[in-house]
């Protein structure tokens, strides 16, 4: 079991360590797994608008700066070529998109991981709820403070989305908040300390409901699959409809046969 510092709301540190969720915090962390969040998280947030010119778009350069032959220098068709100063670029960065994908398992396994290694490490805090009236930096600021946090980057993780306290970080250069449930596992990597509400640690992990580990959109997967075996007997029992069918149409077309027989004597 993984215990980590435990602090009141006003900074004063409690007697007793905080015990930590051992079936979230199990110490284990995944490095390569890590990589991949940490390296799709920044080239996300790429925006790729980078360009260069190439001869076609440099403006100039319509004609021949000199003759073809007879002046004993190098042939030449444009001043707009890359040999030239002022001309274009060859295989220059051209607008493109960086974004990429990552399974949602693997960023839930991320996540998990940094956290246990800033619990692992000694860097994660439990502090009480958090209200502030209003934004106040100075108050978030002596907060840290007195958890002796001042002058590393902290990540203060509240329970839910408290924009009061959002508020009172956003001036520090060094202090990011975020709802527990949406911290990435970059941000945790980002912090030298972490401060979580206790009450967070009580919340189900976002898109993953808290019995099975199953994601959201299983139920309806298996509503799907339920539905499966019914359209199977629907398909089983339609020739045995059809057969009654037909058994009864011949049913009802023998009468009208003896009726023409009597009608004909």
């Amino acid at each position: 079991m993984i215990e980590a510092p435990h602090y009141a709301a006003t900074g004063k540190k409690h007697g007793a360590a905080f015990a930590l969720p051992a079936d979230y915090f199990d110490g284990t962390v995944n490095e390569p797994v890590l990589h991949q969040a940490v390296k799709v998280y920044l080239a996300n947030q790429r925006q790729g608008t980078h360009a260069t010119k190439t001869r076609r778009w440099v403006t100039g350069g319509n004609q021949k700066p000199w003759r073809q032959k007879g002046t004993g220098r190098a042939r030449q068709g444009s001043t707009r070529s890359p040999l030239w100063p002022g001309g274009g670029t060859v295989f220059g960065p051209h607008p493109r998109d960086y974004r990429q994908d990552i399974p949602k398992k693997v960023r839930q396994l991320a996540r998990r991981s940094a956290l246990n290694a800033r619990a692992r490490e000694g860097s994660l805090w439990v502090i009480d709820a958090v209200d502030f009236d209003g934004p106040k930096t100075a108050r978030l600021a002596g907060l840290l403070e007195a958890m002796e946090l001042a002058g590393r980057k902290v990540l203060v993780l509240t329970n839910g989305l408290k924009r009061n306290v959002y508020l009172s970080g956003r001036n520090i250069p060094s202090v990011s908040v975020l709802p527990y449930t949406e911290a990435a596992a970059y941000d945790v990597l980002w912090s030298d300390a972490v401060v979580v509400e206790g009450g967070a640690l009580g919340a189900p992990e976002p898109e993953v409901a808290a019995s099975e580990g199953e994601t959201v959109r299983t139920p309806v997967k298996k509503k799907l699959a339920a539905k499966k075996p019914v359209k199977a007997a629907k398909a089983k029992a339609a020739p045995r409809a059809k057969a009654e069918k037909s058994s009864g149409k011949s049913a009802k077309k023998k009468p009208s046969a003896e009726k023409k027989k009597k009608g004909s004597e």
